[in-house]
């Protein structure tokens, strides 16, 4: 490594090489947060290396520290010993978990927007190495990120590495780019049918003459019918997610005129533009409600980037980062994934060149099976 930096304590420690510029933004005796930017990749990125207190009252002020930080619209990603569980699974051996003590940390998570990126390997990451009857495990270390650095990085994996010298064991973050070239499916979102055009451009559609065999025209029509949706749709609503933003800043410049000129027109302006603010809002919570498919949501809910990161998450546990073997090893990198799940599935469904005996088939006929 070329270059270091520590925390005030001294207990947290980072290095890096000069393929990377580090520039540390804050430090305290629970946490460093510092910008990364890597020459491979343009876009900067920020960390947030945890090492919290064990007393309840002494995380606080790294919980503000972590909220405070949660607005950033850059790529971040918070890991490191929190020294708190959020789940009693995540403990072995002792006293049973009072989950009162999590609750603080649960909300934090929620507030932030923060997802877990989950493991690879052992399931705890911290032991208090003591005599088999007393031993105690726990999953104290963990990495978190946010939903623009699920948009950036989605092949972000963290693997639990086995115990060196210490009680805690080492989390490897490995991020790797991949070719997303899966295919798009066509989707239906239900706000199209509150559209007045929505019917009509359906029907136009479906009712143009084609001939020939009946599953071939129907098999047809919907491929068509898919086509004139999506297009129909970027027509009518664009980008929903950035009208949204684009309307929230036309209302505020709207508000500041009106407070300057408080006049008929502007009035007017600012009323309008409300509606259609209104409206994008609408049609975005019911895109995030379908996505999610959370029954639970409740409404008047807008914890948008709750949401988005909770969508990101779910598509992030669709990638398969690597598999193990029937021999133990691991395997890593889409074409080898690919051939050792070939190979998996053909062992099991190829059978031996073996003969049948049909004399036992005949014989349990006879017996009346």
């Amino acid at each position: 490594m070329d270059f270091a930096a520590c925390n005030p304590n001294g207990k947290i420690w980072i290095f890096w090489t000069q393929e990377l510029s580090c520039r540390i933004i804050e430090s305290d005796d629970q946490q460093i947060t510092c910008e990364l930017k890597h020459i491979a990749h343009q876009a900067a990125f920020l960390n947030t290396f945890v090492y919290a207190k064990c007393k309840d009252y002494l995380r606080r002020p790294l919980w503000d520290k972590l909220l405070a930080r949660a607005n950033t619209t850059q790529p971040w990603c918070t890991l490191g010993d929190f020294n708190v569980i959020t789940s009693t699974e995540e403990k072995l051996g002792g006293l049973p978990y009072n989950m009162a003590k999590s609750f603080e940390f649960i909300s934090v998570i929620e507030a932030c927007g923060l997802t877990d990126l989950g493991f690879h390997g052992a399931k705890y990451t911290w032991s208090n190495l003591r005599g088999h009857d007393v031993r105690i495990w726990k999953r104290l270390d963990r990495a978190m990120v946010n939903d623009n650095w699920l948009s950036n990085m989605p092949y972000t994996s963290i693997t639990h590495l086995p115990y060196v010298g210490s009680d805690h064991c080492p989390l490897l973050a490995e991020m790797k780019e991949r070719n997303d070239d899966s295919i798009k499916y066509f989707k239906f979102l239900n706000c199209w049918t509150d559209n007045a055009s929505f019917l009509e451009t359906v029907k136009s559609c479906w009712d143009r003459e084609m001939t020939g065999n009946p599953m071939l025209v129907f098999h047809q029509k919907m491929k068509r019918l898919s086509k004139t949706l999506s297009s129909w749709s970027r027509r009518e609503f664009g980008d929903i997610f950035e009208n949204v933003k684009e309307f929230e800043e036309k209302v505020k410049e709207a508000e500041e005129e009106l407070i300057n000129n408080n006049n008929e027109e502007n009035r007017t302006k600012l009323h309008k533009l409300n509606a259609e603010y209104i409206r994008f809002l609408k049609l975005e919570k019911s895109i995030l409600k379908q996505k999610t498919q959370l029954h639970w949501f409740k409404d008047g809910d807008a914890n948008t980037r709750y949401f988005h990161a909770l969508i990101r998450g779910r598509r992030r546990r669709l990638y398969i980062h690597k598999i193990q073997k029937d021999d133990g090893e691991w395997i890593e990198g889409d074409s080898q994934i690919a051939e050792a799940a070939c190979d998996h599935f053909q062992a099991i469904f190829t059978g031996e060149q073996v003969p049948i005996d049909e004399r036992i088939l005949q014989r349990h006929s006879n017996n009346g099976f």
